[in-house]
């Protein structure tokens, strides 16, 4: 039974393995050992404090397979994106240009630096193995983090977003990099990103990039055609997202121009279809045919000790309990009586 929980100090040297691993399309996780840890232990203090107001938090989940040593998935969520700065993103503007002494009015669409997105909390990171890509686990862990958001509003915003990575080359070249960051900051994409840490609210990003509107038709062709479109290994991500109920929206990413997506929580469907239900035994041997079965994630309500797993049970919104195998039970750290939470998937 694969199980999602938070990333403990122990899997530090899984993580290393799976940063060796080629993601073209991840650029928000960490890849030197350093970074890791540091990673690790923000999440570990995150998990552990007691928050009143979403500040600097960060939470890093992970997917557990099962009767296998390390972990075979990775997504995160942050408390308040920027919370230590800003958090840049391009807009997508249209400029009103009027000439009166010509008699030509037009509209020109154009890229502005803005900071709009600062204290959204920010969903990233998410990476799962091939064996994985495309199950119900992969689902699970992506939901999770809502999940987690749904059993602790008070730590998170009431509006998510998530940059999915643009357009790269097989040589990890991006051609909206090419056209606009490169001619600011003076190296290449990937470069760029292992400097800013896969983050976009660093000062020298304020610093470098430039504050005036950017004339997209002066990009050449193949930027402006990478602008909003995802880098093909983000597809399983874009679909769980657009699923879940998130949508592109004016922003696009400033370093690769991928897409932006944003949801308010009421509209997504982990906080509208979350059930809370009491953990009841299952029955050994139950009669299939009597009810059928519906696949549900369920993650245990203790907020310091967040477990998440996927489990088939009957439909639950008329139950006020949910049953639960004892090997759900055990994966969960729950028994009879516990509150968990459940969605459908």
């Amino acid at each position: 039974m694969y199980v999602v929980r938070p990333v403990e100090l122990t899997d530090i040297a899984a993580l290393e393995a799976l940063a060796a691993v080629s993601m073209p399309g991840v650029h928000t996780l960490p890849k030197t050992r350093e970074k890791i840890v540091a990673m690790v232990e923000r999440s570990i203090a995150s998990f552990a404090a007691h928050v009143d107001i979403p500040s600097e938090e960060a939470y890093l989940l992970v997917l557990e397979a099962p009767g296998e040593p390390g972990i075979v998935g990775t997504a995160a969520i942050f408390a308040a994106a920027g919370s230590n700065g800003t958090y840049f993103s391009f807009r997508n503007d249209v400029i009103q240009q009027v000439s009166r002494d010509l008699n030509i009015s037009h509209s020109v669409h154009a890229l502005t630096l803005c900071s709009e997105l600062t204290g959204y909390s920010q969903l990233s990171s998410f990476y799962v193995g091939e064996r994985e890509h495309g199950t119900a686990e992969a689902a699970l862990l992506s939901r999770a983090r809502l999940m987690f958001a749904v059993l602790a509003p008070h730590r998170f915003s009431d509006r998510f977003f998530v940059p999915l990575a643009g357009v790269t080359d097989s040589t990890g070249g991006s051609p909206f990099w090419d056209a606009l960051g490169r001619k600011f900051f003076k190296m290449d994409f990937l470069d760029a990103e292992r400097v800013i840490g896969g983050a976009r609210n660093r000062t020298l990003i304020v610093e470098l990039m430039p504050h005036y509107p950017v004339y997209v038709p002066l990009l050449p062709g193949d930027a402006q055609a990478a602008m909003g479109q995802i880098h093909p290994s983000g597809e399983l991500a874009f679909n769980l997202l657009t699923a879940e109920g998130f949508e592109a929206d004016d922003y696009i990413d400033i370093f690769d121009g991928g897409p932006i997506l944003q949801a308010h929580k009421n509209s997504l469907r982990t906080f509208s279809g979350a059930l809370q239900r009491r953990v009841a035994l299952a029955d050994e041997a139950p009669d299939r045919g009597r009810e059928p079965q519906v696949r549900y994630a369920v993650a245990a309500a203790a907020e310091h000790q967040f477990r998440a797993v996927v489990t088939h049970c009957a439909a639950l919104e008329s139950q006020v309990n949910v049953s639960l195998s004892a090997d759900v039970q055990e994966a969960l750290r729950v028994t009879e009586g516990d509150t968990v939470i459940c969605v459908r998937i």
